[in-house]
């Protein structure tokens, strides 16, 4: 991936910080919106199907169906709440017992048999709030970048060309990637809470420090 393409990759990503509801309560979101060059049906079948799953997230195991569970190796376990083909599923993404958050995926027609995707990713607001506080918005910039490397996995598999998520992670360009990835969402995070410059660079930089493969330390 060229300087030039990476940058336009990170572009035509929309990225915020919203308020979708919690669990009938108030809510703290990071939302992704971009466009795949695909069929809603094939993306549909990327977001839900357990063998394509594996190519762009991580091995998935359990039954796929509201009011089943599953596990996604490595990452999290949860609970189906929706699954609505071809537009929507919703689940449970449990880090553990005590840090339970949702997962959204919206799925939307466009024009030239293109599909408009939305990730939503929703924790309790009084949760986020409070480390905010403490630490800066480091939290939100970390989960948006990761999906922001899971949805560029995904585009390879739609549209069918080879990505070795494993092989990639670690090297020049994913920390790159990382780099501009965690300063788009520390513009939004910035945006969101009403952060000046300096609280903005300094999350940012945290962010590299402690989630780009091969920075601790340096």
């Amino acid at each position: 991936m060229s300087e030039i393409d990476m940058h336009d990759r990170i572009a035509a990503v929309h990225r915020e910080i919203g308020d979708l509801p919690f669990r009938a309560g108030d809510g703290r979101s990071v939302l992704l919106r971009r466009a795949y060059e695909a069929p809603v049906m094939d993306v549909w079948a990327a977001c839900t199907d357990p063998e394509l799953i594996a190519r762009w997230l991580a091995p998935v195991t359990g039954d796929l169906h509201p009011g089943d569970r599953y596990e996604v190796q490595g990452l999290a376990t949860g609970e189906v709440l929706r699954c609505e083909s071809p537009n929507l599923v919703k689940v449970t993404w449990e880090y553990g017992p005590d840090s339970v958050t949702e997962i959204e995926v919206r799925l939307t027609d466009a024009p030239g048999r293109s599909t408009a995707l939305e990730l939503e990713h929703t924790s309790a607001a009084a949760t986020v709030d409070a480390l905010v506080r403490e630490q800066g918005p480091v939290g939100p910039i970390g989960v948006g970048a990761g999906w922001d490397t899971a949805l560029l996995a995904l585009d390879h598999v739609v549209s069918d060309a080879p990505f070795d998520r494993a092989a990639w992670t670690g090297d020049p360009e994913s920390r790159a990637w990382a780099r501009l990835s965690h300063r788009a969402w520390g513009d939004a995070a910035g945006a969101y809470w009403g952060l000046g410059a300096d609280a903005v660079e300094a999350a940012v930089a945290f962010a590299d420090q402690h989630f780009v493969p091969g920075e601790a330390g340096r």
